[in-house]
């Protein structure tokens, strides 16, 4: 089997965590989170996860440059793989220029997977949350929910995504889809 990088993409609340803990507990493949290199920032700097998030995201895009997400995650994929690996999972490929530098790298062995669901459905997903570096309020998530849109270009990789999955029901029926398309990317 050829080396394979499977990127989840998505709004918050939208499943990709879900997605990439199925794909880690059943395939036993390694999962790169995005979203905690830029918490994990956050705490270097001795800031606040939810307040300073956004700071931090746009901070580093704009020291290191829009792809920088997407450079560090592709240092650690390229680590698993020089251990034998031969797929690795993205959490959060948030931005146009992170799917460009990814796809540059990778071609046809990166498979990018969009995880949609309703606002109304993902937002209530996230306000439900119980982990305690990403509590938000409703205030919060809708500001995060627009930089993101309008500061790092995250639409692009979910318009330009290989496969979408719509997860507007159970974490059954999500997992079902995301099996297909497993499938479909083996054959």
């Amino acid at each position: 089997m050829k080396q394979s990088v499977i990127a989840l993409v998505g709004m918050p609340g939208s499943g990709k965590g879900t997605c990439t803990d199925y794909l880690a507990e059943n395939y036993n493949w390694p999962v790169i989170h995005f979203g905690n290199m830029v918490y994990e920032e956050v705490q270097r700097r001795g800031l606040d996860n939810i307040k300073d998030e956004v700071f931090v995201r746009q901070d580093m895009r704009k020291v290191e440059g829009q792809a920088v997400l997407a450079k560090h995650a592709s240092r650690k994929a390229d680590e698993y793989f020089a251990a034998g690996q031969k797929v690795v999972v993205l959490d959060g490929l948030y931005s146009w220029s992170e799917y460009k530098f990814l796809d540059e790298k990778y071609g046809e062995d990166l498979t990018v997977i969009a995880v949609a669901a309703p606002k109304k459905v993902r937002r209530q997903r996230v306000l439900d949350r119980k982990d305690s570096h990403r509590t938000y309020t409703l205030e919060q998530l809708i500001t995060r929910e627009v930089a993101e849109i309008e500061n790092i270009e995250k639409g692009g990789p979910i318009a330009y995504a290989d496969y979408t999955i719509v997860n507007d029901s159970s974490t059954d029926e999500l997992v079902k889809n995301l099996e297909k398309i497993l499938a479909l990317i083996r054959t």
